[in-house]
């Protein structure tokens, strides 16, 4: 995808951490979500988030206002505690009513940090990078990826809530529930991931609607989606 230039200005070397770098400053806290559990750090986090940035760019989890993949938001130095960070979990510490594969099973847990209390996107983010995790799980080591908000986002408890659906539905069944609109034609085969996006939402499998109507209509079916249905916020997060 082409990067829309940033409304900020500055050049890449001005604004983003260098991609081999583990700079703690420049991402979040681990939060609650994490407390207890396997904190990934150093190159352990940063060969996840580099999986993670490929499996978002074939997803299109975009931030349209920055235009860029969701993933640069850990390295973009403007937002410092904005972005993901990563725990194995470790099966003792897991709550009670949290579902698991099998005893066996190796769950990482996402938790995102916006750069604001009300983001307005940041439930089709999170659903959308749920989907991008579990529905590409052959690419990674993980048999389950739980994602969580960080509470302090106004809505976390609501978006959370979601995203546990969303999640028993991988551990109960193996796979992510389809989209709406799943299965009807989109755009030709040729389209990517990307421009499909833009034009609608996508499913675990790529699938998607065309959504030729207006994106603000759209909005209440891209939340319960778990996809971004217009690429990305409108407004930073």
């Amino acid at each position: 995808m082409v990067s829309v230039p940033s409304p900020f200005g500055g050049n890449d070397d001005d604004v983003f951490e260098a991609r081999d770098e583990f700079v703690p400053g420049s991402i979040p806290t681990p939060g609650p979500f994490l407390d207890g559990h396997e904190i990934l750090t150093g190159r352990r986090h940063l060969a996840f988030h580099r999986l993670s940035r490929e499996l978002f760019e074939e997803r299109a989890v975009y931030d349209m206002t920055f235009g860029y993949n969701l993933a640069r938001l850990n390295e973009d130095t403007r937002h410092p505690g904005a972005g993901y960070r990563y725990a194995v979990e470790d099966p003792e510490n897991t709550e009670e009513g949290i579902e698991r594969p099998s005893d066996d099973a190796r769950v990482l847990r996402a938790e995102f940090t916006p750069t604001t209390a009300f983001c307005p996107q940041s439930d089709t983010l999170t659903k959308g990078s749920l989907r991008a995790w579990n529905g590409l799980a052959d690419r990674h080591e993980y048999d389950l990826v739980r994602v969580r908000v960080a509470p302090m986002h106004q809505r976390a408890a609501t978006i959370n809530d979601q995203l546990h659906e969303l999640e028993r539905a991988v551990v109960e069944t193996g796979s992510l529930p389809d989209a709406a609109g799943a299965g009807a034609s989109g755009r030709s085969g040729e389209a990517s991931h990307q421009d499909r996006a833009r034009a609608g939402v996508l499913d675990d499998t790529g699938a998607g609607d065309s959504g030729t109507g207006d994106s603000r209509a759209d909005d209440s079916r891209a939340d319960d989606l778990g996809t971004n249905g217009r690429g990305g916020p409108s407004a930073p997060f």
